[in-house]
């Protein structure tokens, strides 16, 4: 009997696991368990407003820039992509080239939703383009695929967006009177703050001047107002926040000093690379101690090349597609950044991430420099980031932090993504996580105790997460 590859459900129930003992650890101890993405993309208005969308493109495609990075280097034309082409073609250029995509993470991601929201096994191609946008575009346009419908069947208890301090947290109060039962917590994200060497650097503190009320003449009043949105963001439930940096840097330099660069910048002038280096240190020291003060989990994500294609980014705009991994001096100034925070026992629990899987070890070691006992797993060494959220990218993740760090403490999975049908990544993890221990039960470099290996299993899928951020 002849088989119709289309039908060919490789992701079955037991996709990526490899042993029995992997089989039980996921289907047991990870595969119900509820998901806290403690950081994301995803818009706090489509939530707020449970926005049903009206295609299949634009709830899948349309906030998607690794998708579309994948486009292009497949040759499709940007009209197909960010462009003015019809959601069917859009849909039909994507489905056409997802045969290619193989060994991505965007072929497994894709079947993986196809699968979980639409419960459609049949591979994507161009072959099955019509019939499976027709099917999925019935679906999507019905209340049971509303954003808060599609959080709800993914089992997600908590979203952590990413907001600037200007930004009123008004989609954010309408929800918390909802009565949904998926919280939403914003996230501080102060960048445009601390970038000083930015071009429309003073567009944004005129924009800051506005929200807090006051003129922001000095770098006096530029900690009063972040104070002023931090106070106010964590009135409204935000206990996180998020700095993406090349890398964080450290410049001893004194109050005077910094005053004169903020007022420098003001006027206008260029700033020298010192200059810009310790007016970055003081006010991420500044925000710092707010967090500690409030019992914040800051979060660093370091090391993106970002924007590199100019001619795009005038033309789409940042966020578009055009990053890449960097290479950058973190170890040395991030060491002295923690440790000026932990000399006077103001340092946070904090998350670092790297995208240059050359800091792995790195990273890795440098959380143990400071954790000091006051808490499970204070600093932590997020889940692979961007580039290497992939099976070999998480997998070296996993298995460096076992060696070097606490793999028991680790706090899991996040999306960190615009899409809404993104949250099988967490499946994917924990596919992932499980197909490891379970080898190493298997091999004997864990003993067969399944309870407790599937305690191990469970709170990092969950728990841990649960348990670190204090969103009480």
């Amino acid at each position: 009997m002849e088989v119709n590859p289309s039908f060919n459900p490789f992701i079955n129930d037991d996709f990526l696991l490899e042993t029995e003992s992997a089989k039980l650890l996921y289907h047991n101890y990870a595969k119900e368990l509820p998901i806290i993405d403690y950081h994301s993309h995803l818009s706090p208005k489509a939530i707020s407003e449970n926005k049903i969308f009206n295609s299949i493109s634009s709830l899948w495609l349309s906030e998607d820039h690794y998708k579309w990075r994948a486009l292009r280097t497949l040759g499709v034309d940007e009209k197909y992509i960010t462009g003015k082409a019809t959601n069917q073609d859009k849909f039909t250029q994507f489905a056409s080239m997802v045969p290619f995509m193989v060994r991505n993470p965007l072929y497994h991601w894709t079947h993986l939703e196809l699968q979980r929201y639409f419960d459609i096994s049949e591979l994507l191609s161009e072959k099955s383009a019509n019939r499976i946008y027709y099917q999925t575009n019935k679906m999507v346009n019905s209340s049971s695929f509303s954003t808060l419908s599609l959080l709800e069947r993914m089992k997600v208890e908590r979203i952590c967006s990413t907001d600037d301090p200007l930004d009123s947290l008004e989609h954010h109060i309408n929800h918390s009177t909802s009565g949904s039962s998926i919280y939403m917590n914003p996230t501080f994200r102060p960048d445009k703050s601390i970038l000083i060497n930015a071009p429309n650097y003073n567009e944004y503190i005129d924009a800051l001047e506005i929200s807090v009320s006051f003129k922001i003449n000095s770098f006096d009043d530029l900690c009063e107002a972040l104070q002023k949105r931090i106070d106010f963001f964590h009135k409204q439930g935000c206990r996180i926040s998020d700095h993406g940096l090349e890398y964080i840097p450290f410049q001893s330099a004194t109050l005077s000093e910094i005053k004169k660069i903020y007022i420098k910048k003001r006027k206008g002038a260029n700033l020298e690379s010192k200059e810009i280096e310790k007016f970055q240190t003081a006010i991420l020291i500044f925000l710092c101690k707010q967090y500690h003060k409030l019992g914040w989990v800051q979060q660093f994500h370091l090391g993106a090349m970002r924007n590199n294609n100019s001619r795009m980014l005038k033309k789409l705009g940042p966020d578009s597609g055009w990053d890449s991994i960097g290479h950058y001096p973190i170890a040395f100034s991030l060491s002295r950044f923690l440790d000026s925070l932990d000399q006077k026992d103001q340092l946070s629990k904090t998350v670092l991430y790297n995208i240059n899987p050359a800091e792995n070890e790195m990273m890795a070691t440098m959380i143990g420099n400071f954790n000091d006992g006051s808490s499970k797993g204070k600093i932590q060494w997020g889940s692979g980031w961007w580039f290497m959220d992939q099976i070999d990218g998480m997998t070296n993740q996993i298995n460096t932090l076992s060696n070097m760090g606490m793999i028991s403490c680790f706090i899991g999975m996040l999306t960190d993504s615009r899409s809404f049908l993104s949250f099988p990544r967490h499946e994917y993890f924990r596919r992932l996580i499980c197909n490891l221990f379970g080898n190493d039960m298997e091999n004997g470099h864990l003993p067969n105790d399944l309870p407790w290996i599937g305690k191990i299993i469970s709170d990092i899928s969950y728990y841990n997460s649960k348990n670190y951020f204090d969103f009480s």
